[in-house]
């Protein structure tokens, strides 16, 4: 076929025909060439350039522009079908509709896809959702502060490598109970580090823990991933002016402002380092409200280790009243005898119930104009201590304000102790920084470094939120160890301070090993009194430490009831994204040790007048 197609060949043809009933061969009558411009000479012309076949017509074929082929589906003319298109067409037809539209759909495609405006709206319209600042509530991959992998991994919510029958658990307090899945990580990628930025839920920091008077610098290198396990190393340095000068390095790792719960089962599978018989080492495994920050003194200060709700002197400075420290009588003596007696030395409830309006608040505000309390309450799975050549566990939690003489409720509704050949109640109960409820427990002497290599113990705890039916239960090699309910927790005329709930805030999990020191004993009471190295404390001798020490953790997981789901840092209840952000430096600054530290003033507190009012 040329390439004016059969329809111009078949006038061409014509031309040629017409040309031969005109002159014959294209001659002149004289024997000359045609004349320029002539019909044979056009045709000669156009031929010869684009070598035409014939016309059809003179091989004896009726082919016309009007006439059906049968061997061409296409060449099938109608005089009724096609007179609109032979009068010059249509301005708008259902082919050109159809045509159009596609282009419509396909640019709003594009628009919704890559302009980022399309499918927001649509989102918003169709599910009628009010907009909030609370986070990214860890969906889809996000953690608490918005962030997303840049890169392709593992990184779910839900460690992908969790078997599948361990999505699901039935509660330890209550059996009848299905709890689900809601967080994981198996540490099965070897080489994963953990510097700010390197992973979205946990991050291993930079700092003196000068709080307890550490021995050791915290540096992020000494916490990684290794044959399947997360590995955190303790060990002595040979230049010291390369670690701050400091003696040791540990690691601590914590998921603060990343991942957080509210209420369910934390659990991991734990190797504990060293050995099971030289004490010396101080590994531990605990949570902490996402309002508090450790490491970071600033964002501590008035903040741990309250949990609290409540408007009255239990929010005061010493917890005694401003215009007479003598009050509560309580409160000023049988507390603890390296202050003299005094009960509290803690600097107030910084966002207390009692925050004047105006002040800053991370709120929640209730109906009534008053803020509610907010602070960073605490619960350790576990802190390890070996003693008299035995291995063992605290498992606790602390509180503020104090009841007298750190005395809760104690009895057999109260303090539940399921394991009693290997369980103990503290009578260690708190000192002027803390109140703590806690019980030590033997643990599996297998599961340490130096014993079983391929020994690991689980340990956790189970917590509901709230007051009289909040509860905390701790567990010990898989089993529950102890209980304390929320009723342990009640008023206390005596000190004139009200019900002390069950964390309500979001918890944060925090990973540490460390070395002990005889001066953590003065700085934080109870938790390193059980744990120091000093030779008037514990058995401490440093010959018999074997370093580097690495405690090692198979797996930790995070479940929750399937009709309480609460993950996420910053909940509408108990908000803490935009105070975090605006107070930056007091959660991301370690040398700001106290709040005064960060030129702001200390939110005012309405007790503070005689009249209870505010200015």
């Amino acid at each position: 076929m040329s390439y004016f197609g059969p329809k111009r060949a078949r006038i061409l043809s014509h031309a040629s025909e017409k040309s031969s009933l005109l002159g014959g061969s294209g001659s002149s009558k004289n024997g000359n060439l045609s004349r320029p411009g002539s019909i044979s000479s056009l045709h000669e012309s156009i031929a010869e350039r684009y070598s035409l076949a014939a016309s059809p017509r003179s091989w004896g074929t009726p082919l016309t522009m009007h006439q059906p082929e049968d061997d061409d589906e296409l060449h099938n003319p109608s005089s009724i079908r096609d007179a609109m298109g032979d009068r010059g067409g249509a301005f708008f037809s259902w082919r050109g509709l159809s045509n159009l539209g596609c282009l419509v759909l396909l640019v709003a495609g594009i628009l919704a896809l890559f302009a980022g405006k399309g499918y927001p709206l649509i989102s918003y319209f169709v599910t009628k959702q009010e907009q909030t600042a609370q986070g990214g509530f860890n969906l889809g991959g996000i953690n608490a502060t918005g962030q997303i992998p840049e890169f392709i991994g593992n990184f779910g919510l839900i460690d992908r490598d969790t078997p599948l029958e361990a999505h699901t658990k039935r509660s330890y307090n209550n059996p009848d109970e299905e709890l689900v899945l809601v967080f994981s990580d198996e540490f099965n990628q070897d080489g994963r580090t953990f510097y700010p930025g390197d992973d979205p839920y946990w991050e291993a920091v930079d700092l003196w823990y000068w709080g307890t008077v550490n021995l050791e610098w915290y540096d992020p290198s000494q916490v990684t991933t290794e044959g399947g396990y997360l590995r955190i190393r303790l060990e002595e340095v040979e230049d010291r002016s390369l670690n701050h000068n400091m003696t040791y390095k540990g690691g601590m790792l914590q998921s603060w402002n990343k991942f957080c719960f509210t209420g369910g089962l934390l659990e991991a599978s734990v190797q504990l380092p060293g050995s099971n018989s030289v004490g010396g080492l101080w590994p531990a495994l605990w949570a902490m409200g996402n309002l508090g920050r450790a490491g970071f003194g600033a964002s501590l200060e008035g903040l741990w280790p309250y949990s609290y709700d409540h408007c009255d002197v239990g929010t005061l400075h010493n917890q005694t009243y401003t215009f007479n420290r003598d009050l509560p009588v309580a409160a000023t003596e049988n507390g603890d005898p390296q202050y003299g007696g005094v009960l509290s030395f803690l600097p107030g409830q910084r966002l207390s119930a009692c925050t004047c309006p105006g002040e800053a608040h991370p709120g929640p505000v209730r109906s009534n104009g008053e803020y509610v309390g907010r602070a960073a309450p605490e619960i350790d799975v576990f802190e390890a201590i070996v003693e008299d050549g035995h291995a063992q566990i605290s498992q606790s939690a602390q509180w503020a304000p104090f009841n007298a003489q750190y005395r809760s409720v104690n009895n057999a509704r109260t303090i539940i102790i399921h394991e009693p050949n290997s369980t103990e109640y503290n009578t260690y109960v708190g000192g002027a920084f803390q109140q703590t409820t806690s019980a030590l427990v033997y643990t599996n002497p297998d599961c340490y470094e130096q014993s079983d290599p391929s020994c690991y113990s689980v340990y956790g705890f189970e917590y509901q939120p709230g007051f009289d039916e909040g509860y905390i239960t701790w567990i010990n090699d898989g089993r529950r160890s102890w209980t304390l309910m929320g009723t342990s927790m009640v008023a206390d005329n005596e000190v004139e301070i009200d019900h002390r709930p069950i964390s309500l805030e979001p918890m944060v999990c925090r990973i540490l090993t460390t070395r002990e020191t005889l001066l953590d004993r003065a700085a934080t009471k109870y938790i390193i009194a059980n744990l120091g190295i000093s030779p008037s404390f514990g058995e401490y001798d440093p010959e018999t430490i074997e370093l580097p020490a690495v405690m090692s953790i198979d797996w930790i997981r995070v479940y929750q009831p399937k009709n309480a789901i609460n993950i996420g840092c910053d909940p509408k209840e108990y908000p803490t994204a935009a105070y975090i952000e605006r107070y930056k430096e007091a959660y991301t600054n370690a040398n700001l040790t106290i709040w005064e530290d960060t030129g702001e003033p200390w939110p005012k507190n309405r007790l503070t007048n005689p009249d209870g009012q505010c200015d």
